[in-house]
């Protein structure tokens, strides 16, 4: 541990500080607006229904051939023929302008079409919001008049697509959007934008298992947990192959903060506490989406959300007033734990980066970054605002800072109602902060006006807009858009019907699972459950699914309702599946026919009820905690918990008989571990915490693995095994046959006790 004179702790005097100064900000500001567009969140969602052919267009094409890159319209006389060559005419002038031609270098076309827009087109390209297109039309028309106002009236050319529906669906969806823009003056194509859409999520885009929407894998926490950094390679390439296919040419993701507080609701949308493997997993998917070159066959990543979201106040999040700093207890965290990931990103060549809402706190230890001035170590303003913090993220290496050379994309709403810091200011004031800090597109909004007003009453010099729609113009243009912004809906479908890739995803599930515990039942270990054992095996299962309420929604009784709903369906289609999955396993209906029971347990939170916690109770929608017990004390029982957080497991773990943990993992990879068909080789991605007290004493901003965390901090389980980082049991454990690398990993990884920026950080790969 740190010794107290280099440690802020995180004390009751500090938090009624901290609190206090942000109960005088919501007296300044009394309503701040969570609309859905300004956080991001789903909404409410039509079930993904197979592809039927719905919207589609018809488009003219040239195809792509030596020294003649694919041409594609939807209105024939948009292409021209020139010297034998093809352009697409996107003002539709009949003449080849100089951003229409391809032959010229992508510096010297930007140029071009910059000088041919007013400054109403310029800062609708200084925009990008969510774009809710019709859901299920019956006439297959999902860009409408009324609904696609954001760019036909304000002139925003990148939109963010939050709806779960099949891939051919969204490839018409793009194409219509394409078909609209290219109806416009100077024909400016349509970026479409998602954040991550191949795995469960709690709060943002979520999908399951099925025919004609994208592989499903498990969630980043498992894709750490198999410690399997190829591997996380070939799912972004993978992956990287629908989106392109469908027409979403940006994640708004993955996400390099590093989960040091366990109360976190956004931990699940992370690679783990560790920051070397979220720098790592971080430079696989960048080039697995980007490619090592960006190109018409990628897709740009924004990695999120810098300086890193993970170094909270007791989980709060700065979505919301009360979360709205960052705090560093501990001295040099900033650069030591949460900077690495970002490091990383850069050097792999990540075309953006989202700063997160939250302001630095002066009351943070020594973090060893540029003073903001001489009595405050940072300026006291929202990450998207902040000079000095954007500024230490594009600094050349040798002058201190990370050396980014790509553009900013402010968080939903960090620039209007999450302007912390700044909030009583104007909103053209806002803007104009924000660009002149280094900002270059503003997300959950479509007021373009707050920047022309901006130019016009001179806070803002335009030289500094026509800098920003550089960055992105050229984006469009190096992922082909100005060429080809078109797709082919079949194409999107069988891509995502892959075989192939459905069984790399499955062996991922597979690699996710971590087993924790493993009793002795009458002198053998408990699993694997092989068909020897099996014979004698009658198994009841039971599933107790959390559900978090909606954003907004304030019906006290909606979790406990729609748990019960979901613990039943959960029930009944795990049934269904080990029918037809395993059919040499015999189910029973009553715990009292039962030898054996298998018992999953998936608590929730959502990060917009702003309430962190982590037990498991019926906070978390786990309303049955004494059923679970009582079913363990029954027969011995194999208990899965599913880890978005560092549940608190203490009532739950010890009277199991095995413990599995599970990341969005698919039930039928669980089944093979406990059959035997696969051997665990998933570690745990983060340790488990201890207790609640352990709980209300961790540090805060730093691994659980690091030294200066307080030592108890890991589970201690009744065999004396520590749920720490990195710990996951095998069958063949202590065997090399068959064993990975890391199989055999447990505690705190070797780079734990390095001090200062450790080695790894400014490494490229």
């Amino acid at each position: 541990m740190a010794s107290v004179s280099k440690q802020i702790r995180k004390s009751s005097k500090l938090k009624r500080k901290l609190l206090g100064s942000i109960f005088a900000l919501s007296l300044a500001v009394p309503t701040i607006g969570f609309a859905a567009d300004d956080v991001g969140y789903t909404g409410d969602e039509v079930e993904a229904t197979p592809y039927t052919g719905r919207g589609a267009i018809p488009t003219y094409k040239i195809t792509k051939a030596d020294g003649q890159p694919e041409i594609e319209v939807a209105n024939q006389n948009r292409i021209l023929q020139v010297d034998g060559k093809f352009f697409r005419d996107a003002n539709g002038n009949n003449s080849l302008d100089g951003y229409e031609d391809w032959r010229k270098p992508i510096p010297e076309r930007v140029a071009d079409l910059v000088g041919k827009m007013s400054l109403e087109q310029k800062a609708g390209m200084m925009y990008i919001n969510t774009h809710t297109p019709e859901q299920d039309p019956a006439d297959g028309k999902f860009v409408t008049p009324e609904n696609s106002k954001i760019v036909t009236e304000k002139g925003l050319r990148y939109v963010i697509y939050r709806l779960s529906q099949n891939l051919g669906d969204i490839a018409n969806y793009n194409n219509q959007m394409q078909q609209l823009a290219e109806g416009l003056p100077l024909g400016i194509p349509v970026v479409i934008t998602s954040n991550p859409r191949n795995s469960q999520s709690t709060d943002y885009t979520n999908i399951t298992n099925v025919t004609d929407q994208h592989t499903f894998w498990p969630g980043t926490l498992g894709l750490a947990a198999a410690r399997d950094v190829a591997a996380v390679g070939e799912f972004a390439n993978i992956a990287r192959e629908e989106w392109r296919a469908a027409g979403i040419r940006k994640v708004y993701g993955y996400m390099a903060d590093v989960a040091t507080d366990p109360l976190w609701a956004r931990i699940e949308e992370t690679f783990g506490e560790d920051p070397k493997v979220v720098g790592d997993m971080n430079y696989q998917i960048i080039k697995g989406f980007q490619t090592d070159k960006l190109g018409p066959d990628s897709v740009s990543i924004t990695v999120k959300h810098f300086p890193g979201g993970g170094a909270r106040m007791d989980g709060k999040d700065p979505h919301f007033a009360d979360g709205s700093f960052n705090i560093y207890p501990t001295e040099g965290s900033l650069l030591k734990y949460h900077i690495p990931p970002f490091q990383k990103a850069i050097s792999a060549g990540v075309t953006s980066v989202m700063p997160y809402y939250a302001y630095p706190e002066n009351d943070s230890a020594e973090q060893g970054l540029k003073h903001y001035s001489d009595t405050e170590q940072f300026e006291e303003v929202a990450m998207g605002l902040n000079a000095g913090i954007l500024n230490f993220l594009r600094s050349p290496k040798n002058e201190g800072g990370l050396g980014f050379t790509g553009y900013v994309n402010s968080d939903s709403g960090a620039i209007s109602s999450r302007a912390f810091g700044y909030l009583d200011k104007t909103e053209p004031e806002k803007v104009a902060k924000a660009i002149k800090a280094g900002t270059n597109i503003i997300s959950g909004g479509s007021t373009p006006e707050y920047v022309i007003e901006a130019v016009n009453s001179g806070l803002l010099d335009e030289s500094k807009v026509n800098e920003s729609i550089t960055y992105t113009l050229s984006e469009m243009m190096t992922l082909g858009l100005f060429e080809d912004p078109y797709v082919d809906p079949a194409e999107a479908i069988a891509v995502a019907n892959n075989a192939e890739h459905r069984a790399k995803a499955y062996k991922a599930h597979q690699k996710s699972v971590v087993l924790m515990r493993n009793d002795k039942i009458k002198g053998e270990k408990l699993l694997p459950l092989k068909e020897n054992k099996l014979k004698d095996v009658k198994l009841y299962v039971e599933g107790f699914v959390g559900v978090a309420a909606p954003n907004g929604n304030k019906d006290p009784n909606y979790v406990k309702d729609n748990s019960a709903k979901q613990s039943v369906a959960f029930t009944a289609d795990l049934k269904n599946t080990l029918k037809e999955k395993f059919p040499n396993i015999t189910l029973v209906d009553n715990i009292d026919e039962a030898t054996l029971a298998y018992v999953y347990v998936k608590p929730t939170q959502s990060n917009w009820d702003n309430n962190p916690r982590i037990g498991i109770d019926e906070t978390t929608g786990i309303t049955e905690v004494d059923r679970i017990v009582e079913i363990q004390k029954t027969v011995p029982t194999i208990t899965a918990i599913n880890f978005t957080n560092q549940w608190l497991i203490n009532k739950i773990e010890p009277n199991a008989a095995a413990v599995i943990g599970t990341f969005g993992t698919q039930q039928e990879a669980v089944f093979d571990v406990i059959t035997g068909k696969f051997n665990p080789v998933g570690k745990l991605p983060f340790a488990i915490v201890a207790s609640e007290d352990a709980l209300s004493r961790e540090v805060g901003d730093v691994p659980s693995f690091a030294p200066e965390e307080i030592p108890d901090f890991a589970y201690v389980n009744k065999s004396g095994n520590k749920y720490e980082y990195g710990f996951g049991l095998s069958y063949n454990q202590g065997k090399a046959v068959g064993k990975p690398d890391h199989a055999g990993e447990t505690g705190k990884p070797g780079h734990a006790d390095e001090t200062g920026t450790p080695d790894h950080a400014n490494k490229n790969k």
